[in-house]
């Protein structure tokens, strides 16, 4: 195994180690201790897989965090009114970047993994999580809505368990995550075993052909992501942001009270 230093050494809010000559790149969130998913960080990861499309030898990329948590999720600041539509804009092209890329996205979570964190994770190709770990989309809690979860939930669950998880907001534990489907398996070191299962399964394989086997293997689901995404991206800010409750669920949040729900 060779290491180095990534293709992104000015990076702020992620860390990218080539691995196995540069066969896989571990991705690592580097913004404990919570990982939010903010502006800086999304422009990151999207730069990183618009580098990975040209990188013939890679064949899949790894992502993990640091700390004791995944992901609390996107930057609430920016769901405000006068943000949200930049923000929505530049998260979705993040995951049309993923796509675009063909490379295999395995993922391994501890700790909390919400909301925005749990749409990347959702979004790999298979997910590694701590026993301990807890998932969950809690948007619906703060007036707002989840656009790639209400996408690629019912893709990855099945209807009714996405509609439980977007309507409810709960939180699962990783046991319940792994029989949703969720989770493809449960480790103590989740990072280790997601990094052991791309080596075991994909380093063997062409590095060409993986792309082709990734992208053959959504080719219908990436055709209504685009479409679906593009719709509830205005949904979101010509409709939802208009509304009284929309804006308070976020206000409150940021002056850390309970919401004052209008219902309107």
């Amino acid at each position: 195994m060779t290491q180095d230093n990534g293709p992104m050494a000015g990076a702020t809010k992620i860390r990218v180690d080539r691995l196995d000559e540069g066969a896989l790149w571990r991705v690592t969130l580097a913004s404990p201790k919570g990982n939010v998913i903010d502006e800086t960080m999304t422009a990151e990861l999207t730069e990183l897989f618009a580098l990975a499309t040209a990188e013939r030898k890679l064949k899949a990329v790894v992502l993990g965090a640091e700390g004791s948590h995944f992901s609390f999720g996107a930057s609430v600041e920016e769901h405000r009114a006068e943000q949200v539509a930049g923000m929505l804009a530049g998260f979705h092209a993040l995951f049309r970047a993923i796509a675009a890329s063909g490379v295999p996205v395995v993922a391994g979570t501890r700790g909390f993994c919400l909301g925005g964190g749990l749409e990347l994770v959702a979004f790999c190709h298979h997910v590694v999580a701590h026993p301990g770990a807890t998932f969950g989309q809690p948007e619906i809690s703060l007036g707002v809505i989840a656009p790639v979860a209400s996408v690629i939930l019912a893709e990855r669950l099945g209807r009714g368990a996405a509609d439980d998880l977007l309507i409810s907001g709960r939180n699962v534990k990783a046991e319940e995550a792994l029989r949703l489907g969720l989770v493809d398996e449960l480790a103590d070191d989740p990072d280790e075993a997601a990094l052991a299962w791309a080596r075991g399964h994909l380093l063997p394989k062409s590095a060409s052909s993986l792309r082709f086997a990734t992208r053959a293997a959504r080719l219908a689901f990436m055709r209504r992501f685009d479409r679906d995404i593009a719709e509830l991206e205005t949904l979101y800010h010509d409709e939802l942001m208009k509304t009284d409750d929309a804006n308070e669920g976020i206000a409150a949040f940021l002056e850390k009270r309970d919401p004052v729900w209008r219902n309107a």
